[in-house]
This record gives structure tokens, sequence and C-alpha cells, in this order.
């Protein structure tokens, strides 16, 4: 229950809800899914500072949740650089 509170403040505090998923259709085995999860939360971490500032900024709030849809276990610098264009892409829709 604690946990739960200090996720509802989180989310207060910075406007935006984020999540990541990966089918099992493509990917078989739990390692290879949970090493593709780990790969675009610590991507989206990196990158995310802008995204607040403009939901912050417009006193907005928003949900983002990332599906990977590929069928091949990608290298780290194709992920940050495909959820770099995908926050780019959200800030000039939210603009």
């Amino acid at each position: 229950m604690c946990g739960e509170k200090i996720l509802r403040t989180e989310s207060l505090l910075f406007n935006v809800q984020f999540g990541v998923g990966v089918g099992t259709k493509n990917f078989k085995k739990a390692v290879n899914r949970n090493r593709i999860k780990r790969l675009m939360r610590e991507s989206y971490r990196l990158q995310k500072e802008i995204l607040y500032n403009k939901m912050k900024e417009k006193n907005q709030q928003l949900a983002v949740f990332f599906i990977y849809t590929g069928k091949e276990l990608p290298e780290y610098k194709t992920v940050h650089e495909k959820i770099g264009v995908i926050l780019q892409r959200l800030i000039k829709k939210i603009n």
C-alpha cells in the first residue's frame, strides 16, 4: 500500500506515466523479453526530461506505453534512437 502512494505522488508530480511491453509471440524466452524491456526503460529514463518539462509547462497529464513488435533482439543504440524519435513526435503533437 505504501508503494502505491509513492507511485501516485510521483505520477502527479511529473504528469507522465510510462510502461513497456514485449509480446511472447516473437520472443518465447523471458530472458529476451526482459532484456528488451530493460533497454527500453533505460533509454526512456535517459531521455524523459524533455517530455516531463513539456507536460509540466502545458499542465497536462500523459500515459505512454511502448510495445516492442520487432522480431529480432535490438541493440541499445537502435532502441535509444527510436525512443528519442517517438518522444520528439509526442512533444510535437502536444504543441
